[in-house]
């Protein structure tokens, strides 16, 4: 923003002499969310924290053998969080354009989509937001295979994995705060990125199986206190305590911009028939407390 106005940053390729948004492709078994933080400092040097999913665009490229191909590209509107924006790869310059400047500069059709669904955003008071990931444990040993304390059953080894995987997607989305059950498999799932990014997991009773069966409306009390705090913050829980979670959010859903029909159909399948194990359920909210709503829903499956 500057004096009030939103600006938004457009890249040069010198390969191509034309002005777009940073892009680039994903590596193999990459979630698109870190691979859009990722190309995004590896275009212009500078790190962002993801913000609403904008739309996507989907044009035929040819491939080297000469055949046509479908390309699709994901879009999110990002604020900049750091870096010191040296070109290192592919771009030779870097513009912090207005609107209408932006909308002459661009080359194609296509990337003026995105710039029309940040401007709609931004009068609906829906583009500056935050993040509330809501995470449910990854993959654990079986009961059956476990004869100790079950609040200490452990990751097995594809939950370990998905644990890893949880890092970039989380990074991308500038988490900083982190409340997690205190059972080994909700802590082993969020550990990787808590190291990470130096953050110390606060461990919150209430959010475990045996804590919500002794006092069900605890859940809901920390989801309302994250949510009076705006902060990025994840929360990582059981499938048994997800019900509770949710009914806090629900009634916080305002789905705006193109895709809001896919997002809440999205968002009531979480709800209705639970996330999946190592499931992360991005919560994209503006404002704070009374005044928190939900704009935009992603959901990222293992």
């Amino acid at each position: 923003m500057r004096r009030g106005a939103l600006e938004v940053a457009l890249v040069h390729r010198p390969k191509y002499d034309d002005w777009s948004w940073p892009k680039g492709k994903l590596d193999p078994g990459e979630d698109w969310a870190g691979a859009a933080a990722r190309e995004t400092f590896e275009e212009t040097g500078l790190e962002v924290r993801l913000g609403r999913p904008l739309p996507e665009a989907r044009y035929l490229v040819l491939t080297k053998s000469g055949h046509p191909a479908d390309k699709v590209v994901r879009y999110w509107a990002a604020s900049v969080t750091g870096g010191d924006g040296r070109l290192e790869n592919e771009i030779d310059a870097v513009e912090w354009l207005e609107v209408g400047e932006a909308h002459d500069r661009l080359d194609y059709a296509h990337d003026r989509v995105q710039l029309r669904a940040l401007v709609r955003a931004h009068g609906d008071g829906a583009l500056e937001t935050w993040p509330l990931v809501i995470v449910r444990h990854a993959k654990a040993l079986a009961r059956s295979d476990w004869d100790g304390d079950d609040r200490k059953r452990p990751l097995e080894a594809r939950g370990r994995e998905r644990a890893d995987a949880l890092v970039p997607v989380l990074t991308a989305y500038g988490i900083t705060r982190i409340l997690t059950s205190p059972s080994a498999r909700c802590l082993d799932t969020i550990g990787p990125y808590a190291v990470s990014a130096g953050i110390e997991p606060r461990a919150k009773r209430g959010l475990s199986e045996e804590g919500h069966d002794a006092a069900p409306e605890k859940a809901g009390e920390h989801v309302e206190r994250l949510l009076a705090r705006g902060e990025p913050a994840a929360l990582c829980t059981h499938g048994p305590v997800m019900a509770a979670v949710m009914d806090v959010l629900s009634p916080l859903l305002e789905l705006t911009g193109e895709g809001a029909v896919e997002m809440l159909e999205r968002f009531v399948e979480a709800r209705d028939e639970n996330l999946a194990k190592g499931e992360a359920l991005v919560c994209h909210v503006a404002g704070t407390g009374e005044d928190a709503r939900i704009v935009a829903v992603e959901r990222h499956l293992p």
